[in-house]
């Protein structure tokens, strides 16, 4: 089935307009988007993706599309549905397999679910679409849906990979030869870096940046007091004084020793406003590297025991007090990603296999999606109380985590995965890991960079600096314009430049 999304309409761009620090930013979009926008008059704009939430595509979506409105362009969202469970095992699997992972050989029976489900899903959107409309596909699940439309329909056509790899594997040759046939009717393809380009799609291809919201939930500023708020009402911290009693409908779940979820402050406040904390916030995905992280930060403890700080005493007091959390979205809210549990219970299982007084300095966090405000508020806060935010990916089509709390001026360690390089300068406003499944390589990062706090400071000044200019929403919907405006002038005169940037 197809279900269609709705979303926000404010804050609008007079909005954004009336704070100083974006003022210039929106001001550059209206001056760009005013020509482009001539050649969008009367077209409608289809973004098509497979969940309304779960993942950095889902919670990109909705500005985008607020903001292509607001300047004057038709834009809908729709959501493609089946109860077929192994029509969404496939596109991961194929997900996977983009990110060098799994077995490449692909079975005729998966493609026969995936032709099936694509004509079933075909069937019901193509009555709604018109020729002169624009779609936007997004990721390998609805990709052949497009497919099918472009055949029918020959309306301007864009496929959005928000997904790849920097080389060359059997895996990658496997995805990209079976994706051929669906992608090759499209006009325009767009990812987020050079390097995911495979090189039937070289001529044909765009860069956009995904981008973070200044203004949402999740990135606005938030005071002490309001972090204070959003802690307390989500359970993930005790109230020791009095504070606005506004509970949260769904609060954050703590893994308990007995392998149970419950109350993150059954056991006592876990110290996130007091502590030095390390946090890392993603998908429950093997590639996430959420078990070497956490296989390094007890190494990391581990060498208090040692006696290798004694010379430092500081040092030694600010590791022995220095706690790690590990947060990911409530699996059952995630539709599209069938191995997210297999992952959870994996690192449920490594968390009660740790000593006792181990398992006092680690919070694995489940954050419920009832509440899409109440979740990226919970992020929010768990951000701005971080000394260090790790996006430790195997792989990593982009990571908007770290785009997050660089924006939130908090020091990052990320890995070298293709997509946070395209974000963090190597010691100017973050630190990279070559080797981010070794525990010792990221126990030794997560040393240094706990010693020194001024450095940090400064990678955290940078970082904000370096969102400002690159990673808003403002830059990446004038990307879209651009993009957009060139696949309508494909369908008048058969030609399309390569907008990339």
């Amino acid at each position: 089935m197809i279900e269609m999304v709705d979303v926000p309409t404010r804050p609008d761009l007079e909005d954004y307009g009336q704070l100083a620090f974006l003022s210039a930013a929106v001001q550059k979009l209206r001056n760009e988007g005013r020509p482009l926008l001539r050649q969008l008059r009367g077209r409608k704009v289809w973004m098509i993706n497979s969940t309304a939430q779960g993942g950095g595509v889902a919670e990109m979506l909705p500005k985008v599309i607020s903001l292509l409105r607001d300047l004057g362009v038709i834009t809908v969202w729709a959501v493609i549905k089946t109860d077929n469970a192994d029509f969404f095992r496939f596109t991961k699997r194929m997900h996977n397999l983009i990110h060098g992972e799994g077995d490449p050989k692909i079975t005729s029976e998966e493609q026969a679910v995936y032709d099936q489900i694509s004509h079933q899903l075909a069937d019901e959107l193509s009555p709604n679409i018109n020729p002169t409309d624009i779609l936007v596909v997004h990721d390998p699940q609805p990709l052949g849906v497009g497919s099918l439309i472009k055949e029918r329909i020959k309306n301007p056509m864009i496929w959005r990979c928000h997904i790849g790899l920097d080389r060359d594997v059997d895996q990658t040759r496997a995805a990209w030869s079976f994706l051929r046939p669906y992608v090759m009717p499209y006009d325009q393809v767009v990812f987020s870096a050079h390097e995911y380009i495979p090189d039937y799609l070289t001529h044909r291809s765009s860069i956009i940046h995904p981008a973070i919201d200044p203004l949402s939930d999740k990135n606005r500023e938030l005071s002490l007091h309001r972090v204070v708020e959003v802690l307390c009402n989500a359970s993930m911290a005790a109230p020791f004084q009095p504070v606005l009693d506004q509970r949260f409908a769904a609060p954050a779940r703590r893994l308990l020793p007995d392998a149970t979820f419950g109350s993150p402050v059954e056991r006592g406040d876990f110290g996130l406003l007091h502590r030095p904390i390390i946090t890392q916030i993603s998908r429950w995905d093997r590639l996430k590297g959420f078990a070497p992280l956490l296989e390094a930060f007890v190494r990391l403890k581990s060498r208090l025991h040692e006696g290798q700080y004694d010379r430092d005493p500081v040092h030694r007091k600010r590791l022995g007090i220095t706690r790690l959390v590990l947060a990911g979205p409530d699996t059952e809210s995630v539709q599209d990603d069938p191995e997210a549990l297999d992952v959870l219970r994996k690192l449920c299982s490594q968390y009660t296999s740790l000593d006792k007084e181990m398992q006092q300095d680690v919070m694995l966090l489940t954050l419920p999606m009832v509440s899409r405000r109440e979740n990226a508020l919970m992020v929010n806060a768990l951000q701005r109380c971080s000394t260090i935010v790790v996006q430790n990916s195997i792989q990593e089509g982009f990571g908007l985590t770290v785009t997050e709390a660089m924006w939130k001026r908090i020091s990052v360690l990320g890995s070298n995965a293709c997509g946070i390089r395209q974000q963090i300068q190597e010691g100017v406003d973050g630190k990279t890991l070559s080797s981010p499944d070794d525990p010792d390589d990221v126990a030794k990062a997560l040393d240094e960079m706990l010693q020194d706090p001024d450095t940090r400071h400064l990678w955290g000044r940078n970082a904000q600096r370096r969102v400002h200019e690159m990673f808003l929403v403002f830059q990446q919907v004038a990307s879209w314009l651009r993009v957009l405006a060139s696949v309508t002038e494909r369908q008048k005169t058969g030609r399309v430049k390569n907008k990339s940037r």
